[in-house]
């Protein structure tokens, strides 16, 4: 699917020299991985707290080997 987007040029070439990517498609590429990644990492992190355990859960007894 080809797209036009408008990137700034030095933008593109900063990244492209810091990721070590040979092309304007790489750098794209990985970014939008990244930023993919790091949205599903916040979705967990906003998961922290929110979930109730039984106070008399042992999370101790699934460790031990059967």
């Amino acid at each position: 699917m080809a797209t036009n987007l408008a990137i700034s040029d030095s933008l593109l070439e900063k990244a492209k020299e810091i990721g070590g990517h040979k092309t304007k498609k790489a750098v794209v590429t990985e970014a939008l991985q990244e930023y993919i990644q790091r949205r599903k990492q916040q979705k967990i992190i906003d998961l922290f707290g929110t979930i109730e355990y039984h106070k008399d859960f042992d999370y101790k007894a699934q460790r031990k080997i059967q």
